[in-house]
């Protein structure tokens, strides 16, 4: 062998070697990174995001982040952004959470009113005064809930939004004279086809996912159910309600589907019963949204069933026969689907007292039909350990959530590390 082959091996080796080396440091960086906490790895995000403040660069950073908590069976409760932005009320919360089977919350930031509710920077929601700031340190109470192993959803209402059809009436749904339409409550709504209206509730979903939630839920992705049906008028060319929908569902999947949080849709409960072209002339059905979206959520009160279904004179006191019935006619739908199932459950007291057993009784069934889990409803947020059941306590019981939000402050301005 000549001087020059040995000298050509010996550098072919050493490509070999640095190359081994390189691709076991990679290796490393990238396990460290996979195991750190939940928090660990918002610290490093944060860190980054602290050289870049504008929104924009937040959401371009959210981008490359590596998938959110990931959590395959979800166990949650609905809470308003007062309660959110409330340090007592979430101390009850997260303490609650330590002492049951739950492992999630559902946050408004976005409700009935059309009023975003934290400290927004999208465009249109401050050039058009769109904000109503219920929730102090979002971002903080995000990193204090993942510190607890807490998914944390925001629920965020679409096309029922009161404030940006009168802020932005050409967008509005109108009657057939040309006015703004309003339903039984007075409220008006935006029209699902047009695509701005779209891209604004899309903005606001990116942003939510660059301060932290792990999923955004979207409700009333719908059209009106309640009101002078006959007066409104649509604008909707050729297409039919349930059509205009799925290209909504598709479009909120094609624009957020690089983003590292999952996207989810609250359904009518009937949904699960119908089938062919009924969309409950609301524009819903499931066939629409089972590929688009991660998860979908039937509401499937039993007490917003109405009189005679199945026979029954008050459907809210038969919890476990409506649920059941529903599950056994919808859940199959879901077979190989993308979206999962995850029922909306009833915690109030409508139609019957819910009590331990009628909240347990609708678990049970759910868990019998799918693995994506339950999300309970109470809108005024009274919630207890009925119906759950209790595991040791999971972390230290919490004092003081006050306490937690200013630690995780000086984490986020930077004082941590």
């Amino acid at each position: 062998m000549t001087y020059k082959n040995i000298f050509t091996e010996k550098v072919a080796s050493a490509y070999i070697i640095v190359f081994v080396i390189i691709s076991f440091l990679f290796g490393v960086i990238l396990y460290a990174f996979w195991n750190m906490t939940l928090a660990e790895q918002d610290a490093l995000i944060i860190l980054e995001i602290s050289q870049n403040p504008s929104r924009k660069e937040r959401i371009k950073i959210f981008e490359k982040k590596v998938a959110r908590l990931q959590r395959e069976t979800i166990k949650g409760i609905y809470l308003t952004a007062y309660s959110a932005g409330s340090n007592k009320k979430m101390t009850e919360i997260i303490n609650l959470i330590n002492n049951t089977e739950l492992n999630a919350v559902i946050i408004d930031i976005k409700d009935y009113s059309g009023k975003v509710l934290y400290n927004s920077n999208v465009e249109l929601v401050n050039e058009l005064e769109l904000e109503d700031y219920r929730i102090n340190k979002i971002e903080e109470l995000i990193t204090a809930l993942h510190k607890y192993d807490i998914y944390v959803i925001a629920r965020q209402t679409v096309f029922q939004d009161p404030i940006l059809a009168r802020k932005k009436s050409d967008w509005a749904l109108k009657n057939k004279n040309g006015g703004v339409w309003y339903d039984y409550k007075g409220l008006s709504w935006v029209d699902p086809s047009i695509k701005e209206v779209w891209d604004y509730n899309i903005e606001i979903a990116k942003e939510a996912i660059s301060l932290g939630f792990d999923e955004i839920n979207f409700d009333y992705v719908r059209f009106p159910s309640d009101g002078n049906m006959s007066a409104l008028q649509y604008n909707n060319g050729e297409l039919k309600k349930y059509e205009v929908m799925g290209q909504f569902y598709e479009y909120l999947n094609d624009k957020l589907k690089k983003y590292p949080a999952k996207i989810s849709l609250d359904l009518f409960g009937f949904v699960m019963e119908k089938t062919g072209e009924d969309d409950m002339n609301i524009g819903q059905r499931l066939e629409d949204a089972l590929d688009e979206v991660d998860a979908i959520s039937p509401m499937m009160y039993p007490s917003h069933y109405p009189s005679g279904h199945l026979g029954l004179a008050n459907p809210a006191e038969y919890p476990g026969l409506v649920i059941k019935n529903g599950m056994e006619k919808g859940a199959h739908f879901f077979y190989e689907k993308k979206a999962v199932l995850r029922p909306w459950l009833q915690a109030f007291n409508i139609g019957a007292v819910y009590d331990a057993n009628k909240i347990r009784e609708q678990i049970d069934i759910v868990e019998q039909y799918t693995n994506g889990g339950w999300m309970l409803w109470n809108a005024a947020n009274r919630y207890s350990t009925d119906g759950l059941e209790l595991v040791d306590i999971k972390p230290t019981l919490v004092e003081s959530f006050e306490e937690i939000l200013n630690i995780d402050s000086n984490i986020i301005n930077g004082d941590g590390f």
